[in-house]
């Protein structure tokens, strides 16, 4: 099918549908960007994008600044102490730094608008950040489960009281830092830097009990019990970010979109369309998902009307969705590779 688009500039993070001038199979069609309610179409992010944008990236510094300050003081103290809980958490922060750099990175690449390169804008490397982010906690976890399996093998003598002033400093820098995260906008990047924060928090935390057993008791092997015990959860938060980042960038439809059921409720919702088929979603990010179809129409169907009450239909549904609507009086059929239309009911 050859078909020809005209856009004004335009960033795909505005909110609001898309409007699309609806054709028939086959035909030449143009796209008019549609201006959000309460702004003008070029201010770029409707509804405060900028302004969170803003607030994230000045949240990651502040995160990214702590966190990499306080990795010196964690490996000299798991150095001088001897605790592999100290080092694996400095480790661990190593990696959090380069995440939390990744992440902002990413972050203001993605503020930049649109081009004929990235038609769609730069939104997807956030996810991209997002899922080396989560690659980065599994090799992280693996290492330090390995590490704990030869300190349990091979006992190595640790200094408590060292180790547990130096992973109560740490507990707090990475406290700070969670907290400084944690009220950012919620999307997937910032979703990745804050599970390196928080299983950095979870590793000083368990360094610190397990300073106070070994004070206490000259137990040893609880370093690397508790260090292990830590990384097991890391791997729970990394395959989640992981996969999740994942399905978006082979793009994935989006969890909550069941396409056979959707084709059936617009067919159903809208007067005057006949069938919906040639439905595909797929997601630029876990926040802006996008979506083709083709609406069949009766004879005698205002097409104007028509699109306009399918376009409600999903921003309902969805929210900030791109959708490209074609219309049809007759089924394109085998024309365009799909079986017939979903009839309604």
């Amino acid at each position: 099918m050859s078909q020809r688009h005209s856009h004004d500039e335009h960033d795909h993070h505005d909110h609001g549908l898309h409007d699309h001038d609806s054709h028939d199979h086959g035909a030449a069609h143009s796209h008019k960007p549609a201006k959000a309610k309460g702004h003008d179409h070029d201010h770029g992010h409707g509804h405060g994008h900028h302004h969170h944008g803003s607030s994230n990236e000045t949240r990651l510094t502040w995160a990214l600044v702590i966190t990499a300050l306080f990795m010196v003081v964690e490996v000299a103290g798991g150095v001088i102490s001897g605790s592999l809980a100290l080092i694996a958490d400095a480790v661990h922060m190593l990696t959090d730094s380069a995440s939390l750099l990744l992440a902002l990175i990413a972050l203001r690449i993605a503020k930049r608008p649109a081009d004929a390169l990235f038609s769609y804008g730069r939104a997807r490397h956030e996810v991209l950040a997002a899922f080396v982010n989560g690659l980065a906690l599994l090799g992280l976890s693996v290492w330090i489960i390995v590490e704990s399996v030869q300190r349990l093998i091979t006992p190595h003598p640790v200094i408590g009281e060292t180790m547990l002033i130096v992973a109560a400093l740490g507990f707090a820098a990475n406290l700070l830092s969670f907290l400084i995260l944690r009220d950012g906008e919620d999307s997937l990047n910032l979703r990745g830097a804050l599970l390196h924060v928080l299983s950095d928090l979870l590793g000083s935390a368990a360094a610190m009990a397990a300073a106070v057993v070994i004070m206490l008791t000259d137990w040893v092997p609880i370093d690397p019990i508790l260090s292990a015990f830590v990384a097991l959860l890391i791997v729970r938060s990394g395959w989640r970010v992981t996969k999740e980042s994942a399905h978006i960038l082979l793009e994935g439809a989006p969890r909550d979109l069941d396409p056979d059921a959707l084709a059936h409720e617009l067919a159903a919702a809208v007067p005057g369309v006949t069938g919906i088929h040639h439905l595909h979603a797929w997601s630029l990010t876990d926040k802006h998902p996008v979506m083709t179809l083709h609406a069949v129409l009766a004879e005698g169907t205002d097409r104007d009307v028509a699109l306009g009450a399918i376009l409600q239909q999903l921003k309902v549904r969805f929210g900030d969705v791109h959708a490209t609507v074609q219309i049809e009086q007759v089924a394109c059929g085998e024309r365009c590779g799909e079986p017939a239309p979903l009839l309604k009911a």
